[in-house]
């Protein structure tokens, strides 16, 4: 088995207040634990509680059946403090809800900080859209584990 290198990741990662970022972060061995509605909404809770802690401000997300999308501003903690504790919250969650994976997420996450002149509704419509080019849903209306400040 090949050496796990998410920690390759973490080179060059920063960690700028009110800088716009879109994660990445997929479940375990890519199991599909939000085709069930009860867990992609227990893991949409563990998002918006990060905006209540003013960790970050969620501007466009998506929940897939395998892993999630979210475009955030980040306020005040690091993106590494930030997804530390959505995954751990979110597990926990979902572990009391009866979901029996272990671990609920992959180690790491991706990240990618937009640059200044990106037109970040570009960004949240491609976020968003995430389920149409997966043949999810016919229209992003069909699907139900989205959201953008936009609307």
């Amino acid at each position: 088995m090949p050496l796990a290198s998410s920690h390759l990741l973490r080179r060059g990662r920063c960690s700028e207040p009110g800088r716009l970022y879109v994660l990445t972060t997929v479940t375990h061995r890519r199991t599909p634990l939000f085709r069930d509605w009860r867990n992609a909404r227990l893991v949409v809770h563990q998002m918006r509680r990060s905006d209540q802690e003013n960790a970050c401000v969620s501007l466009a997300w998506v929940v897939m059946p395998d892993h999630l999308h979210w475009l955030i501003e980040l306020r005040s903690v690091t993106l590494g403090t930030l997804m530390r504790r959505f995954k751990s919250r979110s597990s926990l969650a979902l572990h009391k809800a009866g979901v029996e994976l272990e671990p609920v997420w992959q180690a790491g996450y991706q990240d990618r900080a937009l640059r200044r002149e990106e037109d970040v509704r570009k960004v949240a419509r491609y976020i968003v859209a995430n389920p149409l080019r997966a043949g999810l849903a016919s229209s992003v209306r069909q699907y139900p584990h989205w959201d953008a400040v936009w609307l």
